[in-house]
């Protein structure tokens, strides 16, 4: 549904041009801004003159990676979050032990649990980093 969206837009930011010099509207002008329009419509390159001026007919070769990078790093800082959880969380559970041995079972049902929601929240953080890494 988006490709006739853009293409659309391509063709509202190419028509203008297509126009330009046409000062009346006599069948030559007509006919020729239909030619030029059709010239710059038909190869639908890239590289074409007109769609490499307008934003989205621009070619994506240059990625700034550096950027991806960088929210990918700040984006893994989630996961040292995770394993501090994770430590505290195992720190409860001996804490608890020791002060109440007979709820050793319960306690440990709990922290489990308790993993399961942190093994969650890392497995999310690291795919929201692999997406800000891999994108543009």
């Amino acid at each position: 549904m988006s490709l006739p969206v853009f293409r659309a837009i391509r063709v509202a930011r190419v028509l203008p041009q297509a126009f330009q010099g046409a000062s009346a509207l006599s069948p030559n002008a007509v006919a020729g801004a239909a030619q030029r329009f059709q010239e710059a419509r038909a190869p639908m390159a890239l590289s074409s003159p007109t769609f490499s001026q307008v934003g989205l007919g621009a070619p994506l070769t240059k990625r700034h990676a550096g950027v991806s990078v960088l929210g990918c790093g700040i984006a893994m800082v989630a996961v040292g979050g995770c394993a501090q959880g994770i430590g505290q969380l195992f720190a409860a559970l001996v804490v608890g032990m020791a002060r109440n041995p007979s709820m050793k079972e319960d306690l440990f049902t709990y922290t489990l649990i308790g993993m399961g929601f942190l093994e969650f929240l890392a497995i999310v953080v690291i795919l929201i980093a692999g997406i800000l890494l891999y994108s543009e």
